[in-house]
């Protein structure tokens, strides 16, 4: 038998778990491409001799481009069939991961995560379509609460079995495990997938999505480049105004179609603009989290990249508990409630992490961790609910891919603001250090703590050791301009938050 609104078959109770392997394997190596590299990071620096600027692109490259392609590609998939989305994303994916196996240049690490974003793009929301059209209404819940549990768990996972990779192999395992996950995905897709494509699909929004990408792309250049570059040079400037100006565009293009890419009416909406503006402060903030965290941990605390990932267990261990109690409490209280305690909750945890020194204990990392972990898990599923439940079941697709998206935008620009402000910060901090030093060990001094805090520096004997002391300094400067910053941008997404979200009686 056929379901008739999409072209896919009736499965099996059998098909459908296969279904879902595969889906979850697929989404498992989309979410895990970013937390899996950030704990490889120094090891990237130390080896290709890229700068802190470099390293943001090669973490971001990835996260931009999957946030400004994600729901034009997503409708793709329904025009052309979900299947065939999958299986595309899924082989341009593994094609660069494997390609960033084999190169140490860092312009071309870049050029890898790039194409792995447009890979990635085409994979997360094809997922959550194929479960949507292959599970019969009763079993669609458990599929999609089974997605949502491996969207949140798989970067912890990530990070883990990267961490795990290189206790004995080098940087480059991290591509071979993204080239395995989506090789297995793969068959999976093949054998497993069914075919579905819906029978009317709205018109394509070509216009729409390129606006989408060239303003979280050139936005993001901007704020990467303007540490390096200079905040008045014209193409940092350049960026940051393209950005602004194609944002505006585009909502200006979607305000006027009938079948827009996201209708920027929804945001009249209390609930769904409430919900959309915590996911992205959410993600903002913990992916900005994980790029500084993780460095902090391995440049200044001197931890592997496993031990490292040990430190960020308590994280999981608060966040998932948290986050399945919220929908209740949300359910009493209401979001309005809920939403600003738990992005108060993040922000007290950052300001606890912003005071870190040099030689601060593991005890004051965590109580910063467990302050941000618990805040996350209570605000972050009532936010999604929020999104959800704001739309009726009609836009339900709608909901899922804002929410998505608001997700991915977040994340690229928490590591680019934070990652920048930890750069400049860094910059300003070892200028006075670096006088009298030759040229290009300068240069390299200025651009990453990497080189400062290398073994090689100790030939320059009790200079070295004192740039080396100077590099860690000013590197927990960064850190702790990075996370003010955040502090403040959660509080005031908090106070927006209580003002906008409606109350439990809406």
């Amino acid at each position: 038998m056929t379901d008739h609104a999409n072209g896919a078959p009736e499965l099996s109770v059998r098909q459908q778990r296969l279904v879902l392997a595969t889906v979850g394997l697929a989404l498992m190596a989309v979410v895990s491409a970013v937390s899996g590299l950030m704990v490889a990071l120094p090891s990237i620096a130390r080896d290709t001799g890229a700068s802190q600027t470099e390293m943001t692109w090669i973490v971001d490259a990835y996260t931009v481009v999957f946030a400004g392609l994600l729901l034009f590609v997503g409708a793709l998939g329904d025009r052309y069939g979900r299947r065939l989305m999958l299986t595309l994303g899924l082989v341009v994916f593994g094609v660069a991961a494997a390609f960033g196996f084999f190169v140490t240049d860092p312009s071309q690490l870049i050029l890898a995560r790039v194409a792995m974003g447009v890979g990635a793009a085409a994979i997360m929301p094809t997922t959550l379509s194929v479960i949507t059209t292959s599970f019969p209404e009763a079993e669609r819940p458990r599929a999609i609460g089974f997605w949502v549990g491996v969207a949140g768990g798989g970067a912890i996972i990530g990070l883990f079995v990267t961490a795990l990779l290189l206790e004995w192999f080098s940087w480059s395992s991290f591509f071979a495990l993204n080239v395995a996950f989506a090789g297995v995905a793969l068959v999976g897709t093949r054998l497993f997938v069914p075919p579905s494509v819906d029978r009317e699909p709205p018109a394509l929004d070509t216009i729409g999505g390129t606006l989408s990408l060239v303003a979280v792309a050139a936005f993001v250049f901007g704020v990467i480049e303007g540490p390096e570059r200079g905040w008045d040079d014209p193409l940092t400037l350049g960026g940051l105004i393209l950005g602004i100006v194609a944002a505006i565009a585009f909502i200006a293009w979607e305000w006027r179609r009938e079948q827009p890419l996201l209708d920027p009416r929804l945001f009249g909406n209390r609930g769904f603009s409430a919900g959309t503006l915590t996911v992205t402060v959410q993600f903002l903030s913990a992916f900005g989290f994980f790029f500084v965290a993780l460095q902090y941990l391995q440049y200044v605390t001197e931890r592997t990249p496993l031990e490292a990932a040990i430190a960020m267990l308590p994280m999981p261990l608060v966040l998932l508990p948290t986050a399945r109690r919220a929908p209740h409490i949300a359910q009493r209280i209401g979001f309005r409630r809920t939403g600003p305690v738990g992005l108060a909750a993040m922000a007290a945890g950052f300001l606890v992490l912003s005071g870190l020194q040099v030689d601060s204990s593991y005890w004051h990392f965590l109580l910063g961790l467990v302050l941000f972990a618990f805040g996350m898990g209570f605000a972050g599923t009532p936010a999604t609910t929020a999104i959800t439940a704001s739309l009726p079941m009609s836009k339900q697709g709608v909901a899922s891919a804002v929410n998505d998206t608001s997700r991915e935008l977040g994340s690229a620009l928490g590591i680019a603001i934070l990652g920048s402000l930890l750069n400049q910060a860094y910059r300003d901090g070892m200028a006075e250090a670096v006088v009298g030093l030759p040229a290009q060990i300068a240069d390299r001094v200025l651009g990453s703590v990497a080189f400062t805090v290398a073994p090689e520096l100790a030939s320059f004997g009790e200079r070295g050791q004192q740039l080396a002391a100077a590099g860690r300094a000013a590197f927990v400067d960064g850190v702790s301009a990075a996370f003010i910053v955040a502090v403040l941008i959660l509080a005031a997404g908090a106070v927006v938050v209580a003002l906008v979200a409606p109350g439990r009686e809406s």
